[in-house]
């Protein structure tokens, strides 16, 4: 009794699709799938920005430690 068996299912799929329609379930899922997609796209481009900034500041980084070993060494 706790678990659902298939004809359960069967049955709450037919009333979902009497309660919404096919045109509406279709449309439905297209826009989950379109979304899923741009979050994934912004996922991906999420990444790319931080490993430039990582190279940036290596740069900044060592330009720093050069200028401070450079003013020690002048002492």
């Amino acid at each position: 009794m706790g678990s659902m068996s298939l004809w359960h299912w069967v049955v709450v799929l037919v009333i979902v699709l009497l309660v919404f329609g096919t045109k509406k379930l279709t449309s439905g899922a297209k826009d989950l799938g379109s979304a899923v997609k741009e979050f994934k796209k912004g996922m991906r481009d999420e990444d790319a920005p931080p490993a430039q900034l990582n190279d940036q500041s290596r740069n900044s980084d060592s330009t720093t430690s050069s200028q401070n070993e450079h003013d020690r060494d002048r002492r």
